[in-house]
């Protein structure tokens, strides 16, 4: 029977916004994992089936499938194609699962999936324009109009930062929690870069060598100080949410029959997948019944996931999962998360993965769960299966 295994993955530095990778234009990071990727892992990329690249303001320079101008930048065979896939903020992790869906079913050998944002060219919301029309049509806007959370008159009139301060309202998160937890995450993410915990999976962009979102300096007292933007007596800040980012990240994704045939070693085995949906006005939900879906379908448990990566797009979504599920929090984001990292959207998913692998070889875990919640009410579930 074909299997899923990941043979190798690499990222780059996640950038501030405006900061390090910002004068990058988006084909061009996405072309430097490409190569790294095909480098460290030494596969040649005229055996590559097909690239399959997350991006989700598919707008200006990330227009026009990115994903085939990041082949032709990488200097990569004019055979390899490529396509890009939006899953909101799981691009990345939807294209993991769909490259290990083409390698099961024996429709590729070799695929290469990843993901690219640049928030600081491509700013959030700039692929929404009212002079094409706006997103949604009337047929969402009539069904949602009048609940909590639900902005009619907006161009996108579902928002996450709102969403946010529901799933706050509902399980009953102080701002004090929020805080603490954004805190740990900074704190968590500053010890593992000062141990080198990441340097195996990046790659560096000329100078930046290392993640620039991390605050080193931040603290209780000023996280406290920041406003609230998406209620004025809510309690989700800048600080309590994910960064503004740039970055991209790519992993190989082949059989473990193909990938010894070419001399490629298994890294982890792409266990099992799932996809949820829930309500697309609090929207940030779907990491719970997600992990609830791909737990059933690998027939393991909680206790049998030795870490898990749940996106910190917000404090509460993580918050939310560990009270809903009952993990272990001390397995949680174990070397921080977006809070401190950053969020490129598109690369997000891949990011995390690649981090994830790190970890688990790192410290021997054999199964590691990750999950993120998406625009729409959506998330991605994935659970590895270390083999190296």
């Amino acid at each position: 029977m074909r299997d899923a295994v990941i043979v190798g993955a690499v990222r780059t530095p996640i950038g501030k916004r405006k900061g390090g990778l910002a004068a990058v234009h988006p084909v061009d990071l996405s072309a430097h994992v490409l190569r790294a990727l095909a480098r460290r892992t030494g596969f040649d990329p005229q055996s590559v089936d097909d690239v399959m690249w997350g991006c989700v303001m598919q707008v200006g320079e990330q227009s026009w499938n990115i994903a085939r101008g990041a082949v032709l930048a990488a200097g990569w065979p004019e055979t390899v194609p490529a396509t890009t896939i939006d899953r909101q903020c799981g691009s990345s992790q939807q294209a993991v699962h769909a490259a290990a869906a083409a390698v099961i079913s024996g429709q590729a050998d070799l695929v290469v999936a990843g993901g690219v944002e640049s928030m600081t060219r491509v700013p959030l919301n700039s692929n929404v324009s009212e002079g094409v029309g706006l997103p949604f049509g009337p047929g969402v806007r009539e069904r949602y109009a009048g609940q909590e959370g639900f902005a009619e008159d907006a161009a996108v009139p579902f928002n996450q930062g709102v969403g946010a301060e529901m799933i706050a309202a509902r399980w009953g998160f102080s701002r004090r929690e929020l805080d603490e937890y954004s805190l740990a995450s900074h704190e968590k993410a500053a010890a593992a870069q000062d141990k080198g915990w990441f340097d195996a999976e990046i790659e560096p962009v000329g100078d930046v060598t290392r993640d620039e979102g991390i605050r080193r300096d931040t603290s209780l007292e000023r996280l406290a100080e920041l406003p609230t933007p998406f209620r004025p007596d809510g309690v989700v800040t800048a600080g309590s949410s994910s960064q503004i980012s740039d970055g991209a990240a790519a992993l190989a994704i082949s059989t473990s029959e193909w990938a010894r045939a070419h001399g490629l070693t298994p890294i982890a085995r792409v266990h099992s997948t799932a996809v949820a949906a829930d309500d697309p006005v609090i929207m940030l939900t779907a990491p719970i019944p997600a992990t609830a879906k791909v737990l059933r379908r690998a027939g393991l448990t909680l206790d049998d996931i030795g870490v898990y990566e749940v996106n910190e797009a917000f404090a509460p979504v993580p918050l939310a999962w560990l009270r809903e599920t009952g993990a272990d929090p001390t397995r949680l984001n174990p070397r921080g998360g977006a809070i401190a990292l950053g969020h490129p959207l598109g690369a997000s998913g891949a990011r995390i993965m690649a981090t994830l692998l790190q970890h688990m070889r790192d410290n021997g875990i054999r199964y590691g769960l990750q999950t993120m919640c998406e625009g729409g009410g959506m998330a991605n579930a994935t659970i590895l299966e270390l083999v190296a």
